[in-house]
């Protein structure tokens, strides 16, 4: 299946919509629960709870005992994203569910480098208690992984790259 020039731009739109859609919702979580303290969803299990994250996933470089500036972090975060981008075009042939994938890892690695670029930390709202604080941003990335890994699975010729 070919891709075309609308399909890739639409694609992108929603890509810029996700991230639309990431920040909104840790503006909301900086405004309503910063000064205010969780709030609680389903009780023991899950709460919104405004947080600030310097570090990287699970406290990747606090368990290393390694500290990186937040400009190098942002720095990192937007190389990979970049990264990313250019395997997805190398794929412009795949079938949408790659698409799909590709679009929210995207829109989640770019979430989440905009707001190391812009705050200097990225914002967590999600309390699963069992789980490490996390965001929209995050879901997107996990979701797209899973996405072009069950893809992967099911049809393993549409991940490779186009001649």
């Amino acid at each position: 299946m070919r891709a075309s020039r609308a399909y890739f731009l639409g694609l992108l739109a929603c890509v810029m919509a996700l991230v639309g859609c990431d920040h909104a919702t840790k503006l909301a979580a900086a405004t309503a629960l910063r000064e205010h303290g969780p709030v609680v969803v389903v009780p023991g299990v899950v709460d919104l709870a405004y947080t600030e994250n310097h570090d990287v996933a699970f406290d990747g470089l606090s368990r290393l005992s390694l500290h990186a500036p937040a400009a190098w972090l942002a720095a990192f975060a937007l190389c990979i994203t970049a990264a990313v981008l250019v395997v997805w075009v190398r794929r412009r042939r795949a079938a949408w569910p790659v698409h799909v994938g590709f679009a929210c890892i995207v829109a989640g690695a770019l979430g989440n480098a905009l707001d190391r670029a812009t705050r200097g930390h990225v914002v967590d709202f999600i309390h699963v208690h069992f789980w490490p604080v996390f965001n929209v941003a995050d879901i997107l990335v996990v979701a797209g992984i899973a996405i072009l890994t069950l893809w992967r699975v099911a049809a393993p010729s549409d991940l490779r790259p186009a001649p």
